[in-house]
């Protein structure tokens, strides 16, 4: 049992993190498909900045910076998406999924430049991101991404400035007229996106090992990560415990080897698609009854009315 909490954790908090980052986009009125490419280069922008301090730095600076950098660089690549979107009028959808296929050629040629292999692997020590709470070893982006939720919460439903975020995804035009920069706002739901979404993937790939192949990115973590967003129906509080949800199938995949679940003999890797085959499922029943923002994937033309 304390191992199925430790992995549902572990990776729920990345699927809620990622998931709230698409949230705050598609808020705004734009499509986050490149939620995947968003986590790889927050991965490996972590990682490298991991690789790079001295070693006798802090571990707590060691934390903050690389994650600071992490997210820097997520907010970085997704103004790529943000200009595309919003300034080009580009498809949205084209776009993200363009991004995130040069998230992992990026991630890969980086990875090359700095690995002492030659190949796309990164060493890097993670014993500063874990503690140990009850003989649950968990990470720091544990209590992380449960501060961030209520934080999102509050800045989404309490601030002036998540009215007009959501003002701007569920009809832009009316937002303009009582002096709403629709173009500001939208770009700040992108780079809040960006920011979640680079912690999320660093979060993916630091803690549970110690080296990390940049060829297989993310795994498709940050695709499970918008089927959460939908599940959670673009609310905080429902996207965290959707990515629980989710999380629990995830880490049947780590714990069958050493439970019950190993008389069945069943590859680990049924297990992996777990997560997968289940927001299939549930997305087929439940999307007809989504409430997704109106204006959301819809360029905005302020000369149009």
């Amino acid at each position: 049992m304390l191992l199925l909490i430790k992995y549902t954790l572990l990776y729920g908090i990345v699927l809620m993190l990622v998931a709230l980052g698409g949230m705050f986009s598609e808020h705004s009125g734009i499509i986050n498909i490149a939620l995947e490419g968003i986590m790889v280069i927050g991965g490996v922008a972590g990682v490298l900045t991991l690789t790079l301090l001295p070693p006798s730095m802090s571990p707590v600076l060691v934390v903050i910076l690389s994650i600071l950098m992490a997210a820097l660089a997520g907010m970085v690549y997704s103004l790529l998406l943000a200009f595309a979107s919003i300034n080009l009028k580009a498809d949205q959808t084209i776009g993200g999924t363009a991004l995130n296929l040069l998230a992992t050629a990026i991630a890969v040629v980086v990875a090359k430049y700095f690995s002492e292999s030659g190949s796309a692997k990164l060493n890097y020590s993670n014993k500063p991101f874990l503690f140990t709470v009850g003989g649950v070893e968990l990470s720091v982006f544990v209590p992380l991404g449960f501060v961030l939720l209520i934080i999102s919460f509050i800045v989404l439903y309490k601030t002036r400035f998540g009215l007009r975020l959501r003002a701007c995804g569920e009809h832009p035009q009316a937002a303009d007229s009582v002096g709403i920069n629709v173009y500001k706002m939208r770009y700040a739901g992108v780079l809040l996106s960006g920011a979640l979404g680079a912690i999320g993937g660093m979060a993916y790939i630091v803690p549970p090992v110690q080296t990390w192949n940049f060829e297989v990115g993310v795994a498709g973590a940050g695709f499970l990560a918008l089927a959460v967003m939908i599940f959670g129906q673009w609310k905080p509080l429902h996207i965290c415990g959707a990515a629980m949800f989710f999380a629990v199938f995830k880490s049947l995949a780590n714990i069958a080897d050493s439970t019950f679940l190993a008389q069945l003999g069943w590859s680990s890797n049924i297990y992996n698609m777990m997560p997968f085959v289940a927001s299939m499922v549930i997305l087929a029943f439940t999307s007809k009854n989504s409430m997704a923002p109106k204006a959301e994937g819809i360029p905005y033309d302020k000369g149009s009315r």
